[in-house]
């Protein structure tokens, strides 16, 4: 999703837009990682860019669109431009546990001494 959201319609009030832009986010994200996975996949990660225009457009998390779009409301904008896009994550070992992470059996041993 390439896209600059406008904030201005001769009907709908300016807060119930920036829900509406919320919303289409939230339903492209769902949409996106509902996909079927290629193989050695673990998951759909997201490359994600927001900006008042589309050049000034800078690198964010997933985890902080709505907080993007909250400060566009906040700052009055007319319109910004986000991208969202869906591209193949692996995950990581965790390098403190080995690579696992269950836990060690010793931990939960039972009180029936």
């Amino acid at each position: 999703m390439k896209k600059t959201f406008k904030m201005t319609h001769p009907k709908i009030k300016v807060p119930r837009l920036f829900e509406a832009v919320k919303h289409e986010v939230k339903k492209y994200l769902k949409r996106e990682r509902n996909k079927k996975l290629p193989p050695d996949v673990d998951y759909w990660d997201f490359d994600c860019r927001y900006g008042a225009t589309e050049a000034d457009a800078e690198v964010i998390h997933v985890a902080t669109i709505n907080k993007c779009i909250s400060a566009a409301e906040a700052q009055n904008l007319d319109s910004f431009y986000l991208e969202i896009l869906a591209k193949p994550g692996y995950r990581s070992k965790n390098p403190h546990t080995g690579g696992s992470a269950s836990r060690d059996s010793d931990e939960f041993q039972d009180d029936e001494e």
